[in-house]
């Protein structure tokens, strides 16, 4: 029997639970979870689901991100390096992650916001997230920038009593961070 996922902010996990956690998602990413992507789920709540002999099969993470939209700031809830093993897929396990970090963004934040990919997008939909659909613009550097590869695919949840405006508002503008902005 699977446990439930443990939930943990990274300074509570140590450097052993953490190298255990980057060496999952090295495997079931294939290869394709840079030093960026590790780094994005860095700094807030992690949920790790193991088996019974103790080795993760899946996990999430949500950290602090601000968005602007129709001028305000928004603290959002960013969902991060959800995964699940292979050969554990279809069993509930990505539900159990996102349902906890869910309550997190339930009890912390405005809204919660994901960068869904193909694979993942029916879980997410079916947790009630929906995709943006409306411009995504970043505050880089240089100012702010249009992400046209990042529309439709942006998802947002809005947090427990609370609600958000819509694209009417204009473009939902991300915080700036190296590697995958979104």
């Amino acid at each position: 029997m699977t446990e439930r996922p443990h939930t943990a902010h990274t300074f509570e996990l140590g450097p052993a639970a953490l190298a255990e956690i980057r060496a999952f998602l090295d495997e079931v990413f294939e290869g394709d979870f840079s030093d960026d992507d590790w780094d994005h789920s860095l700094g807030g709540v992690h949920a790790l689901v193991r088996d019974e002999a103790g080795a993760p099969v899946a996990h999430g993470s949500v950290t602090q991100r601000r968005v602007l939209l129709g001028g305000r700031s928004y603290r959002v809830g960013y969902v991060e390096a959800v995964a699940v093993r292979p050969d554990r897929r279809r069993q509930g396990l990505g539900g159990q992650v996102m349902a906890a970090l869910e309550a997190v963004i339930d009890g912390a934040y405005t809204a919660g916001a994901l960068s869904a990919s193909d694979e993942g997008e029916s879980l997410y939909r079916a947790r009630g997230w929906r995709p943006w659909p409306g411009r995504i613009e970043v505050l880089a550097p240089g100012g702010v920038r249009r992400l046209p590869d990042e529309e439709g695919n942006t998802y947002l949840r809005p947090a427990a009593g609370h609600a958000l405006p819509g694209p009417e508002a204009g473009p939902l503008v991300f915080d700036w961070r190296d590697g995958d902005v979104v």
